[in-house]
């Protein structure tokens, strides 16, 4: 087998699969898009056609083999057939987030060289150009939406139909070119380029290939036995790689159809009308949810209420069992199929998840009851663990073996394994490639025999050969008396309850562990509304009193809970405080995936902690805000810091009896 050859016949890139799924299921749907209120759908053959005129459109534009084509704007059919059309023709698509900064924007188009940038709308198109000085080898702008793009220059810029059209005009004479440049991909040419989230400093340009992408979409449809009936919801951000791996890897693979939503604000509204049989959200999308059903019972009337915690107190019981074909008693079924008629059914189908046969999380730690809750009403919802270096999937749970503390167990192909410090090491066929243009990071990332280091901390269960990963390895630390301390352990107890949306724990090397809490404005809200309180801002909102006192209430009711387990009892939360401030991507507090910077929250918030630990009652602070139109501003407040209630830990119990 030479390199560039596909083992086994396998098809060996992303156009061939759209060829292979024109044959086989042509007539099948392979996109929907809601605009205006319609679902519009293409079919595979459909589809194939609108990518094959883009791509013909790109090569009248001068698109050359290894060029890079950036794609920027919210999911649609057609920034996907943008990026298949770029294979086509040989370049490589580079996703970008939308919701980017001119600033971050500039970094990725100028790190990769991107010749052609693809533009959702009029806002993508002028923060490109805006960035056009720091990205000079920018010499095409592709728009998809013509509203506001009139009086644009237009020497170098396009509408995305326009482009199709010319290419339409131009296969006669550019068929062949096309042809060849299709039968000329190879299995490890690039397939795409992905940025990390530069959690720890600049994004990273993540190549990975066409073997690594058709080999894990394979591999992985495998395992769930994803079939082309499958329906799935396309809404996270198009440069994450889960997004990549579910519209484009398992969906060429399999040949399931891809739904895109209308907007960010239609999304629930669409999930709901489209029902998917398979769906995938970070633990921050099962969290609203649950937030907006808690927010809901707490407006319903006192009836409603007690026939929602009395059947959910049968569904955390049997739930679980039910789903993964265990014993369960007669009495239990019955009262489970009464709850299931009159709470579970119109709950799921209310949340848009009555058809989901497969469902999944990852990104973060999702918090044990936030998982047990949907796994409690029949929802297969799963856990895997992976990252942009593996093409997603280096754990996944096989069905039957489901469980809130661990991530399954290796996916196929691939080899996991500890590292003496605990950390955690992957090879397989989705390893990528190379992190581009940076040889000394792929260097200290991925090893000459293929393991990648990940960063993270964890082990295998004696007997089930189920990994659990404790926390980042870098955050894993030691408390002054050489306990462990583990925050996003604790941060994930926490964020199950509805009234907190972030919480950031600090104790590493300390004697005891302090929490920044950010509220959920909804959740806290709605209860300020439903109480007659009134409040001018979330600064507001968040220092009222009976805001600190229900935050205090379950940052304890978190202590005993942890106070049980013997190995982190000692990260129960000795004191804490609300910020003034929702952490913000804007304002480098998180990543565009929201994960926390520590780093940087620990830099920023320094008199904060300090005050934590000083036993200070409160502290003045003043701290930069970025705006939604980019200025810049400071907003001012003195923080309350409350004393919290902890626990003795079990080993102290059974030193007590």
């Amino acid at each position: 087998m030479t390199e560039r050859q596909a083992p086994r016949g396998e098809l060996h890139s992303v156009p061939a699969l759209l060829a292979r799924n024109v044959a086989r299921f042509g007539n099948r749907p392979a996109y929907r898009e809601k605009e205006f209120g319609i679902w519009q759908s293409w079919t595979w053959a459909e589809a194939a056609d609108e990518i094959r005129a883009l791509a013909l459109g790109f090569l009248v534009l001068g698109l050359r083999q290894g060029d890079y084509v950036a794609v920027i704007g919210r999911n649609r059919p057609a920034h996907y057939w943008a990026m298949v059309a770029a294979q086509m023709c040989g370049a490589v698509p580079v996703p970008l987030y939308q919701d980017a900064v001119a600033e971050e924007m500039a970094y990725v188009l100028d790190h990769c060289g991107a010749r052609f940038v693809i533009c959702g709308d009029q806002e993508q198109v002028d923060k490109v150009l805006e960035v056009g000085a720091r990205a000079p080898a920018i010499e095409h702008i592709v728009y998809t939406d013509k509203r506001g793009m009139r009086k644009y220059d237009h020497s170098h810029m396009n509408a995305l139909a326009d482009v199709q059209a010319e290419g339409r005009a131009a296969a006669a004479r550019l068929g062949d070119e096309l042809d060849g440049r299709i039968a000329a991909l190879g299995y490890d040419d690039t397939c795409v380029m992905l940025y990390t989230s530069g959690t720890t400093g600049k994004p990273k340009g993540v190549v990975l290939s066409n073997r690594n992408i058709i080999e894990t979409g394979r591999n992985t449809c495998e395992f769930d036995r994803l079939t082309e009936k499958e329906e799935v919801l396309a809404y996270l951000p198009m440069a994450w790689v889960g997004d990549f791996i579910f519209s484009i890897a398992q969906a060429y693979s399999a040949g399931f159809t891809v739904n895109c939503p209308e907007s960010a604000q239609t999304m629930m509204t669409d999930l709901r009308e489209i029902g998917p049989t398979y769906f995938f959200a970070p633990p921050r999308v099962f969290e609203g949810q649950l937030t907006s059903v808690m927010i809901r019972m707490e407006d319903a009337s006192r009836l409603k209420q007690r026939l929602f915690r009395h059947f959910m107190a049968v569904a955390r019981r049997v739930g679980p069992a039910l789903l993964d074909g265990q014993p369960v008693g007669f009495g239990d079924r019955i009262s489970y199929a009464l709850g299931k008629f009159l709470v579970y059914g119109p709950l799921k189908n209310t949340l848009g998840f009555s058809r989901i046969r497969v469902g999944y999380t990852a990104g973060e730690a999702i918090g044990p009851e936030i998982f047990d809750f949907y796994r409690s009403l029949g929802i297969n919802l799963k856990q895997l663990y992976g990252q942009t270096e593996a093409s997603v999937f280096i754990t996944q749970q096989p069905d039957g073996q489901v469980r809130s503390d661990t991530v399954g167990v290796p996916s196929p192909g691939v080899e996991v394994k500890i590292a003496e410090n605990g950390e955690v090491f992957y090879r397989g066929p989705g390893t990528f490639v190379e992190y581009f243009n940076n040889p000394e990071s792929t260097a200290s990332t991925k090893d000459a025999q293929g393991w990648v280091a990940t960063g993270d901390a964890g082990f295998f269960e004696p007997g089930s050969g189920h990994l659990r990963i404790i926390d980042r390895a870098k955050d894993v630390g030691k408390m002054a008396d050489g306990s462990m301390f583990a925050p996003k352990y604790v941060e994930n107890k926490l964020k199950f309850y509805p009234n907190i949306l972030e919480a950031v724990v600090i104790g590493n090397g300390r004697d005891y562990c302090t929490a920044m809490i950010n509220i959920d404005l909804g959740a806290v809200g709605n209860w300020a509304e439903r109480n007659n309180i009134a409040y001018a801002s979330y600064q507001e909102l968040a220092g009222h009193p009976q805001v600190y006192a229900t935050i205090k209430s379950h940052v304890e009711e978190v202590n005993r809970s942890i106070a049980e387990d013997a190995m982190l009892s000692g990260c129960q939360i000795h004191r804490f405080l609300v910020l003034h401030k929702e952490l913000d991507p804007d304002d480098g507090e998180m990543t565009r995936t929201r994960k926390v910077r520590r780093a940087v929250i620990s830099e920023k918030f320094a008199d904060l902690v300090g005050a934590l630990y000083d036993g200070s009652p409160s502290i003045y602070t003043e701290t930069e805000v970025t705006y939604e139109d980019g200025r810049k501003g400071r907003i001012k407040a003195t923080l309350k810091i409350e004393d919290a209630q902890v626990f003795p830990g079990a080993e102290q119990k059974v030193a007590a009896q």
